[in-house]
């Protein structure tokens, strides 16, 4: 059996689609692709949900052929993979993608620029590559449009460029702040550029999507790469602990509360997550912003004490206390991350921060790091310098 997926962007279809069509035994599509496309005579399959699909074609025999209609190209994102997986090999005619058309539009080049679906997936994970990139490119879906990424990203300096129905009657394209996203209906299909600045344009690069991760500097930097107040900051032999615990990635929400000079905050948006840094102390918030600002990463700062400031924050998936009472690590513990981790340095603070953990479901583990680092003497030689020992206690669900 012989399988041609077929895109469609609006425009003539391409090359050899319609001898493809004109020998179909059945053509397969959504509806208005079926209506613009379809041969009369051939039989046609309405597609939505893809297992009747995938049974229909199953269903025909090895000298009969059958066509795919799917937008743009079908092997950006697209049913190309599902029938692979299926076991049916395919020929592809691909047409132009609707990120590459939305950039076409914009008048952007767009090989910095991160793609993500939102197709059958947390929709969470979208946003927060969009909090935590300059420039993502979001295919959406219904109950995933540019409402909700507008809805998503209140308090992120961002703007939308949401393009509807391109190719077709309808196609617009328009440029809003989130704000004015969340309120407003949208025309599907839509595809949508979240950018930090719109006007910027980008250093060429050499990988597509921007600079792989993780950075080549690596990570768990050392102390001098921060600004900071008399070494009040998380030690760097900690922060590699911490990071391997809290897991930061591309797709993840971090708090880093109580984040002082926010090397935690820094270095778990150097490795793609999304991440908000909470600060009461206003010399300490100045040297927050710095930080980031010199490391290249969007660090969300919001000055406040804990926990009156965690209460309108977005879910995190993992939260880092680096500072703050019992009263701080319950509400952390309460705000629906899958990992806890609390840096300690005050022994008599371990059980009640383990039985909070606990009583909010998390199972806990604990380690004493006590680093002892090489240091030059006058003479040449070296000595060993201790550092403060520090306590971590690491919740997971």
């Amino acid at each position: 059996m012989a399988v041609t997926v077929i895109g469609v962007d609006g425009g003539a279809l391409p090359q050899g689609a319609e001898e493809a069509l004109q020998s179909a035994r059945l053509v397969i599509g959504g509806r208005r692709h079926l209506a613009a496309h379809a041969p009369a005579h051939v039989r046609t399959l309405e597609l939505g949900a893809l297992e009747p699909a995938l049974g229909a074609l199953g269903a025909l025999t090895g000298a009969e052929s059958a066509v795919v209609l799917a937008s743009g190209d079908p092997g950006f994102f697209g049913v190309l993979r599902a029938l692979r997986e299926r076991g049916l090999r395919c020929a592809v005619l691909p047409a132009t993608s609707s990120v590459a058309r939305l950039m076409a539009r914009a008048g952007r080049s767009w090989d910095d620029v991160a793609v993500v679906s939102a197709h059958g997936r947390d929709l969470r994970q979208a946003i927060n590559v969009c909090r935590a990139r300059p420039a993502v490119a979001v295919l959406t879906a219904p109950g995933a449009g540019p409402a909700q990424l507008g809805s998503g990203l209140d308090g992120w300096r961002r703007t939308l460029t949401v393009a509807e129905d391109l190719g077709g009657e309808h196609e617009s394209v328009v440029t809003v702040d989130p704000a004015e996203a969340a309120t407003r209906t949208w025309r599907e299909p839509n595809v949508v550029l979240c950018q930090a600045d719109p006007d910027a344009v980008p250093a060429r690069g050499w990988s597509a999507g921007g600079e792989p991760l993780p950075p080549a500097s690596g990570w768990a930097l050392p102390e001098d790469e921060f600004s900071h107040r008399d070494g009040m900051i998380t030690k760097s032999e900690v922060r590699a602990v911490a990071l391997a615990r809290l897991a930061p990635r591309p797709g993840t929400l971090v708090w880093d509360v109580g984040a002082g000079s926010g090397s935690v905050a820094v270095e778990c948006a150097r490795l793609g997550a999304a991440t908000i840094a909470v600060e009461r102390d206003e010399a300490q918030v100045v040297r927050l912003i710095t930080n980031a600002t010199g490391h290249g990463v969007d660090v969300r700062v919001v000055e406040g004490a804990a926990p009156q400031a965690l209460r309108e924050l977005p879910r995190p998936d993992a939260v880092f206390v680096g500072g703050g009472g019992s009263e701080v690590v319950a509400a952390c513990a309460h705000a629906g991350a899958e990992r806890v981790v609390v840096a300690l340095a005050a022994l008599d603070r371990i059980a009640g921060t383990r039985d909070a953990l606990r009583a909010a479901g998390y199972q806990v583990e604990g380690v004493q790091l006590a680093a002892a680092r090489l240091a030059e003497l006058p003479d040449g030689s070296s000595r060993l310098e201790g550092t403060n020992p520090v306590v971590l206690l690491t919740g997971v669900r």
